[in-house]
């Protein structure tokens, strides 16, 4: 199998890097998102059988990991 070299912007790099699993190549982490089919409209919906309080402990979670976890660095950056 051949091999292309590609040039992307910076923080396309480092979205991708940010992503990707430390036993994941750059290539199978570019096949494993194009290959993924969900689109946004699937997930509608989703939460409807939550209590607010499930529903507000989830938001907070996500708030926490976004502050603490490994994609913490770009948020920081867009802001």
């Amino acid at each position: 199998m051949g091999t292309k070299t590609i040039s992307i912007m910076d923080d396309a790099y480092n979205l991708l890097r940010a992503l990707k699993s430390k036993d994941e190549s750059f290539s199978d982490e570019i096949r494993r998102i194009a290959s993924s089919r969900e689109g946004i409209m699937d997930l509608a919906g989703a939460w409807n059988d939550l209590s607010k309080e499930e529903a507000e402990n989830i938001k907070k979670s996500i708030r926490k990991m976004r502050e603490t976890g490994r994609l913490a660095s770009l948020f920081k950056e867009k802001k």
